[in-house]
């Protein structure tokens, strides 16, 4: 692959080769932004496969940035929701799918496509457009699109705190109850 452009080999080879030459210096950390966003569904598969099994067998850890919840869920031990820069809940994967604590993470596992056609997910609507990350609104940057949200919500900005064991964390000031 050396002598070729990068417009001469496939998106799945491209991945492949971005994940080797990353693993040459035999890191412990790989950051992994958006690692299958451009691929077909079966050459996803295989990249997250290569993935799992270099996790697996070198140990790596791998922190995987992406907008699919789906995906997340698929490769991760734990997930970390963000909200215009702001990390809004952090929990183990299968407890956030399970028990979302804040409505954003809940409204973005709403979304999430289900296959089978007999069973679907209630989806949550958010209203109200998205304030501009440069200039967020004060306190919870989610409160104008939060159906949940109260006068602290508007002045004081919420601290991420354990909310259902200490590996649940949440950063609002009226967390969703467990389902």
């Amino acid at each position: 692959y050396l002598p070729r452009y990068p417009h001469e080999v496939s998106g799945g080879q491209r991945q492949r080769v971005l994940i080797a030459g990353a693993m040459v210096l035999a890191p412990q950390l790989l950051l992994a932004d958006e690692p299958v966003a451009s691929l077909d569904a079966s050459i996803r598969g295989e990249i997250l496969a290569l993935m799992r099994s270099l996790v697996d067998d070198t140990g790596i850890s791998i922190v995987a940035v992406t907008h699919d919840l789906g995906l997340a869920w698929n490769i991760a031990d734990r997930i970390a929701v963000m909200y215009l820069g702001r990390i809004v809940e952090i929990a183990p994967a299968q407890q956030l799918y399970r028990n979302p604590r804040h409505p954003y993470t809940q409204a973005l596992i709403s979304a999430i496509p289900v296959p089978d056609p007999r069973r679907r997910n209630q989806r949550i609507l958010l209203s109200g457009d998205v304030p501009s990350p440069i200039s967020p609104p004060p306190g919870c940057h989610f409160h104008q699109r939060c159906p949940h949200a109260g006068e602290r919500c508007r002045s004081q900005s919420p601290k991420l705190d354990p909310c259902a064991g200490e590996t649940h964390l949440v950063a609002c000031h009226f967390p969703l109850p467990l389902q």
